[in-house]
């Protein structure tokens, strides 16, 4: 069984005079970021390789999840990844290594989040939303090259929101 991770960036700010690829993230988008990155951190299956868009906010997204990863995994920052469609975005998870077990993708809205939706085996609880840094955990059965849709079971869905309640329940 492998594990696929999808997380769509932290928030950002609305514009940049650079344009919509050198938006920062903003302070609340670095908070929600470190904590994904603790949650991430204490799972039992660890990102091995994270493929991640090379805007500014999805690099400072990973920059923020980095520090929780040990040991630290291999990282490709690809062109093909910013603003991506789902069908792009299942592409390139086809052409990762099989005796990579667990992938964290770091990308952008919509394609994630159809991306997620359409991997799930039941995507009721993905249909509604995902938000900033909204973290989708999904199991993978079989080689990555072998990825269709709808044939990955949704493990869990996280957001900001969702870790900051549990800190308030505790």
């Amino acid at each position: 069984m492998k594990t696929l991770y999808l997380l769509r960036h932290a928030k950002a700010a609305p514009d940049s005079p650079k344009g919509d690829a050198a938006r920062p993230l903003l302070k609340r988008g670095r908070k929600a970021a470190a904590a994904m990155g603790e949650l991430l951190g204490g799972l039992e299956a660890r990102p091995e390789l994270i493929l991640c868009s090379p805007s500014v906010r999805t690099r400072e997204t990973l920059d923020l999840v980095l520090p929780a990863l040990d040991p630290a995994p291999d990282i490709a920052i690809e062109n093909e990844l910013y603003l991506a469609p789902a069908a792009a975005l299942l592409d390139r998870l086809r052409r990762v290594p099989d005796k990579t077990g667990c992938v964290l993708l770091i990308g952008h809205n919509p394609g994630i989040h159809e991306l997620a939706a359409r991997l799930a085996t039941d995507d009721e609880e993905l249909r509604q939303n995902f938000p900033t840094a909204a973290l989708a955990a999904l199991a993978v059965r079989g080689a990555w090259s072998e990825l269709h849709w709808h044939e990955a079971a949704l493990s869990f869905l996280r957001t900001p929101k969702d870790l900051k309640s549990d800190r308030d329940d505790a």
